[in-house]
């Protein structure tokens, strides 16, 4: 019996895009969302309240007050989602840069593995239309986690996942401090030091071609001091 999943999906500004995601997965049996909109001036939040009446029982709303960062949308939608009872709890953009047909990859590959990455560095992945500028960053940004943190995955930065529930329940979600694309890296650091099992299947990772990326200094600050703060705290541990 293929798995039950619910979808996180935390949105700001995302109009023009999250309907056909919203529908994309729709065509999926078995498959629930839960969108987490920061009070998209754009009206993103009505638009996905409009298409949960489309959806009933699929599509659930949370709304919340403003930005607050992307890690603080996920513990939130994660903390909400580990009461629906659903096998896996998964997470995706809004923008299209994840494209459904990887996540019948991702379902398949938690049948062994209690986290799944959708991974741009392993054979088979890969991103498109990234600048070279881009596309150094991202390399550089997952070598450097791997050199000061020990991780021993390929894309500690990918932001589409999947979780078996369980495993997800068992991370301490209210004690995580990150609050931007961070949050990445911290939940596989601390699913990893639990001796959880990763894997990670290709996956190609299309730019946005609407809307503007999310990154800014505090974000990219935020993700240079991180790797640092694992490491002293696997450190502490020994000591």
């Amino acid at each position: 019996m293929t798995p039950t999943c619910a979808v996180i999906i935390p949105t700001y500004n995302e109009r023009e895009t999250l309907p056909h995601l919203i529908r994309q997965l729709m065509d999926f049996p078995g498959v629930r969302v839960l969108v987490v909109d920061d009070g998209s001036p754009d009206g993103t939040g009505q638009i996905a309240e409009n298409l949960s009446s489309t959806f009933p029982g699929r599509l659930e709303v949370m709304h919340r007050p403003h930005p607050a960062g992307l890690g603080s949308a996920y513990i939130d939608g994660m903390q909400h989602a580990l009461a629906y009872q659903t096998d896996l709890i998964a997470q995706m953009d809004a923008d299209l840069s994840h494209d459904v047909r990887y996540l019948p990859d991702l379902i398949a590959a938690a049948s062994t593995a209690d986290l799944v990455l959708g991974s741009r560095y392993v054979p088979g992945g890969g991103v498109s239309n990234w600048s070279l500028d881009r596309r150094l960053l991202s390399r550089f940004a997952n070598f450097y986690v791997r050199a000061i943190t020990g991780l021993r995955v390929r894309d500690a930065t990918a932001g589409y996942r999947c979780w078996r529930r369980e495993t997800l329940r068992q991370l301490p979600l209210e004690r995580l401090k990150s609050s931007g694309y961070s949050f990445q890296v911290e939940m596989a650091w601390e699913t990893v030091r639990r001796g959880f099992r990763v894997a990670e299947v290709p996956i190609v990772f299309v730019e946005r071609t609407q809307g503007r990326s999310k990154l800014n200094w505090p974000v990219i600050l935020e993700s240079i001091w991180l790797p640092w703060r694992l490491r002293r705290s696997k450190t502490n541990e020994r000591a």
